[in-house]
Formats: C-alpha cells, structure tokens, sequence
C-alpha cells in the first residue's frame, strides 16, 4: 500500500475511532455532552492534513474555546438574533485571527452554541474536553503512522 492510502485509511479510522468515544460518551448522558457538529471538521483537519497549521493543538483548543466562550457570552448577555448571531460569529473570527489561533471548524461555534441556547457547562464539555481528547488523538495517530512507516521502510 502505497504512503498516500495509507494516510487516508488511517485518517479516516482514527476520525471514526474518535468520534466515535465522543458519540459513546455523549450516549451515556449522565457526564454532559461531549459532541458537537464542528467536530467533524476538526477531524478533517487533525487527522487529515496534521501538518497545516490550521490543526495545531491551539489553533483547535484555543479556537474552539474562544469562540465557544464569545458564544456562550451573547447568550447570557447579549441575546440571541439575526444580527447578534452575525456580530457573534464576525467577533469570532476576528479573535481567533488577533490571538493566532485560527481554527475554521470553530468558526460554527458561535451560530451552533447561540441557536441551540447553551450554558456556560458547554465550554467544559463538549469544547474544552473534546478538544482535548480529539489533540491528543491526534497526536497518537501520527506517532503509531511514522512508526509504522519507520518500521517498514527498514525493512523495505
């Protein structure tokens, strides 16, 4: 199998193995909620392009959270409407582009968190924790990758 395919298989299985203990965990309903929509392009990115600058650990953490918390902020204080919605998510973007932390997933953050009403427990789980584990998933997935391809290039 050539290095290309094997990248995409395996980005494609740790993105399901992944999401998939954050589907579990969500599923057990007793520990808060531990998945949300952006995930799945937070994944795209950690597992399929690790290199890009957009996937590093705080782009994803801290763009999630930073926006998330802008989010979290209109609904308490602001409230939420067609224009809040909007300033929301242009705020966002913005901060994530002042703090160095561009994370195009996060993007979603403000319009998810602000339509769906969310409280201030959502920065915990699912952004902060979530984050976390996707990182650190991450980081797995491309220490087992280039030992595999160490391994076989060896003895190749």
């Amino acid at each position: 199998m050539n290095n290309d395919a094997l990248k995409a298989i395996s980005a494609g299985l740790f993105s399901a193995i992944t999401l998939s203990v954050l589907a579990w965990l969500d599923n057990l309903g007793s520990y808060g909620i531990w998945l949300m929509a952006p995930f799945g392009a937070t994944a795209v990115l950690v597992f399929g392009v690790p290199s890009s600058p957009l996937a590093k650990a705080k782009n994803v953490i801290g763009g999630h959270f930073l926006t998330a918390l802008i989010g979290v902020v209109f609904v308490n204080y602001i409230g939420v409407d067609t224009a809040s919605i909007a300033v929301a998510t242009g705020l966002a973007i913005s901060i994530m582009m002042l703090t160095n932390t561009v994370h195009p997933a996060a993007g979603a953050n403000p319009i998810l968190i602000m339509v769906t009403g969310q409280s201030w427990t959502f920065l915990i789980t699912p952004v902060l924790m979530g984050t976390i584990f996707i990182v650190l998933c991450g980081y797995l997935s491309q220490w087992l990758l280039k030992a595999y391809l160490f391994k076989h290039k060896k003895t190749a």
